[in-house]
C-alpha cells in the first residue's frame, strides 16, 4: 500500500499562487489590446488626479509660497481651515446654492435624457432618429463662452428673441441673466440643453444591449409599445441609470464651475455663488491657497461618503451598483 505524499502547507500555497499568477498573466495577454488602450487613461489619472493629492497637505499648513509646500509649517490646529469655512457667514449660502443647482440638474436632466433615448430607440424613422441624436449632442462640444453668447442673443432684455416675444404680448421684458428669481432656471435649462444629448448616448448603448428577442416575444404576446418600454426597456437600462446616478451623486457638490463662472454676475450672487466659485476667489484672487485646498478636500470627502452610501443603498434596492 503506497503512502500518500504530504505537501507542506507553505509549498502548497506557493503552488496555488503561482497557478493563479499564471492564469492572470494568460488573461492579460489574451486581452492585451484592451489593456494597452487603458494606458493613456491611467496615465492621465495618475498625473492629474493622484499625484497632485500630495500637494493637498497645504490644507493643514500655513502655506507660504516663498517657502514651498514642504517647508511651510503645519497649523497648530490641523483642521483650522475647515472650521473657518464651516463657521463662515457664506457656508450655508454656498452649500445651499450648490445643492439646489446640482439636484435641479440631476432631477430634471436625467429623466429628459432617458426619455430622449427611448424616443430615438423606438423611432420607426431611423434617419430622423440619427439626425435628432446628432443635433442633440452637438451642444456638448461647445464651450460655455459660446453658450453664453447664444443665451445673450436669446435672453437679452433689449433685443433677445424671447424678450421680443414677451414685449409683443404687451408685457415688460425680463432680465433673465440678472434676476435672482430666474437665474437658476437659466443655469439648469442651459445645462440640460447642452448635456442632455451627450447623456443620451449612455442610455442608447444600454438599450441596444437588450436582447431583441424579448421585444419580439412581447409583441407576439400582444404587448403594446408602452408596455414593452415599461417592462423591458426601462428594466434593461436600470443598471446604467443606477451607475450614472451614483456618479452624479459623487459630484453633487460640483454644480458646474465653468458654467456658473461664465454666466453669473454680482446681482445674482445670492442664488448662484457656489463652492467652486468661492474657492476660485479665495485661492486665485485673494491668495488663500490653504483655505481653498481645505474646501476642495471637504468637497471630496463629502462626495466619497455620498458615493459609498448611495452605492450600498442601490445594491440593496436594485441589486446593482458601481462595485
Amino acid at each position: 500500500m503506497s503512502e500518500a505524499i504530504l505537501v507542506p502547507p507553505k509549498k502548497k500555497a506557493s503552488v496555488v499562487s503561482k497557478k493563479r499568477l499564471l492564469r492572470t498573466w494568460k488573461s492579460v495577454m489574451k486581452h492585451r489590446v484592451l489593456y494597452f488602450m487603458m494606458i493613456p487613461g491611467l496615465i492621465y489619472f495618475l498625473v492629474f488626479r493622484y499625484l497632485p493629492l500630495w500637494n493637498a497637505q497645504i490644507a493643514f499648513k500655513n502655506f507660504q509660497p516663498l517657502l514651498g509646500i514642504e517647508a511651510s509649517p503645519f497649523m497648530e490646529n490641523l483642521f483650522e481651515h475647515f472650521e473657518t469655512f464651516i463657521n463662515s457667514f457664506y457656508f450655508s449660502q454656498l452649500i445651499g446654492n450648490t445643492l439646489i443647482l446640482s439636484l435641479m440638474k440631476l432631477s430634471m436632466g436625467m429623466p429628459i435624457a432617458i426619455i430622449l433615448a427611448l424616443c430615438i430607440y423606438e423611432s420607426m424613422y431611423k434617419r430622423l432618429a440619427r439626425f435628432v441624436q446628432t443635433i442633440s449632442y452637438v451642444p456638448h462640444f461647445l464651450s460655455w463662452v459660446i453658450m453664453f453668447g447664444i443665451l445673450l442673443v436669446m435672453l437679452s432684455p433689449g433685443e433677445g428673441l424671447i424678450n421680443e416675444v414677451i414685449k409683443s404680448t404687451g408685457n415688460e421684458p425680463i432680465p433673465f441673466m440678472l434676476s435672482p428669481q430666474w437665474f437658476r432656471w437659466v443655469v439648469v435649462w442651459s445645462d440640460i440643453w447642452k448635456e442632455t444629448g451627450w447623456g443620451t448616448i449612455f442610455y442608447l448603448a444600454a438599450l441596444m444591449a437588450i436582447d431583441p428577442t424579448l421585444f419580439e416575444a412581447a409583441a407576439v404576446d400582444g404587448a403594446s409599445r408602452l408596455q414593452r418600454i415599461w417592462f423591458i426597456s426601462l428594466p434593461g437600462i436600470l443598471p446604467t441609470i443606477v451607475v450614472v446616478t451614483l456618479l452624479r451623486l459623487g459630484s453633487i457638490l460640483d454644480a458646474g464651475f465653468y458654467q456658473i463662472f461664465v454666466l453669473y454676475s454680482l446681482p445674482v450672487y445670492s442664488v448662484s455663488d457656489i463652492i467652486d466659485t468661492w474657492v476660485y476667489r479665495q485661492g486665485v484672487l485673494e491668495f488663500q491657497f490653504s483655505m481653498a485646498t481645505a474646501v476642495g478636500l471637504f468637497k471630496g470627502a463629502i462626495g466619497l461618503a455620498l458615493v459609498l452610501v448611495a452605492n450600498r443603498l442601490a445594491k440593496r434596492i436594485t441589486g446593482s451598483g458601481l462595485y
